[in-house]
């Protein structure tokens, strides 16, 4: 009877290793079509019921298994459905996420144009007022200088006596010798990684106060997008990332979001 029971633990215990140790994972990377990296999507493994998120990179992983369904979802891409393959447990997975459409608000214009160029191109110049000013300014700026521009400078006979001539300045000595060890001691600034810069923007959400973003309605996505943009326009993990300074970098992103409010017409 012992010896029924031993067998039966054994079994027991073997089959619970073996289902712990068969267990699985899947791993890859989401983009869009612009290969730019999508984080914070919805892995959800259909087969299984389990959910996992890609972080800022796009990475993601996951537990599954050969022929489970993985679901990617994520706000305004469409989503996507993958059947897992053998090669996929060897091999990271690259998943493509499609952006939906924007529609554009339809235009309308005021003036209807008759077709007869004459009385077009009249509606849409400046007055005769406005165009003969403009004109006017043109030439004015286009003529040179008649006469010469007087140096603004006192003439030595009422300058005082120059009592610093010939003297060292010990004051301004010691401040460049500052000023040149300051600059010797500053991280050199070098062209960072891919790693590196996803890790720069991790950091700016972690440790900076993006509230005026969110005043703008902008989502987690919407703010990713506005910091990839000020990162391709001011480059702030090639000049930020050694030598993190958080007053400097939020008033960059503050000058950068005025054009990119312009540009996506963002408003309050």
């Amino acid at each position: 009877m012992k010896t029924i029971f031993t067998k039966f633990l054994i079994c027991s215990f073997s089959l619970i290793f073996k289902q712990i140790f068969s267990q699985q994972r899947v791993s890859g990377k989401i983009t869009d079509n612009h290969q730019i990296s999508i984080g914070f999507v919805l892995v959800f493994n259909v087969s299984k019921n389990l959910k996992s998120t890609s972080d800022v990179s796009g990475s993601f992983t996951i537990e599954a298994a050969e022929n489970d369904e993985l679901r990617f979802v994520k706000e305004n891409f469409y989503r996507t459905d993958r059947i897992i393959k053998k090669e996929n447990l060897n091999s990271r997975m690259n998943v493509i996420l499609l952006r939906i459409e924007t529609l554009i608000p339809e235009v309308s214009i005021k003036y209807k144009p008759t077709g007869n160029l004459e009385k077009d191109i009249k509606y849409y110049s400046d007055s005769r007022k406005v165009a003969s000013l403009k004109s006017s300014m043109e030439d004015y700026m286009k003529t040179p200088m008649s006469e010469p521009v007087p140096i603004n400078e006192i003439p030595k006979t009422f300058q005082g006596h120059d009592f610093q001539a010939g003297h060292v300045n010990l004051l301004n000595v010691f401040g460049e010798a500052v000023r040149l060890i300051k600059k010797s001691s500053k991280p050199k600034i070098t062209a960072p990684t891919y790693v590196e810069t996803q890790s720069f923007l991790a950091k700016i959400k972690t440790e900076l106060d993006l509230s005026f973003l969110t005043r703008y309605g902008m989502n987690e996505e919407g703010i990713d997008h506005f910091l990839l943009y000020a990162e391709r326009v001011n480059h702030l993990s090639k000049r930020f990332r050694k030598d993190f300074k958080p007053d400097e970098i939020e008033y960059e992103l503050k000058t950068a979001f005025i054009e990119y409010a312009k540009l996506n017409k963002l408003s309050q």
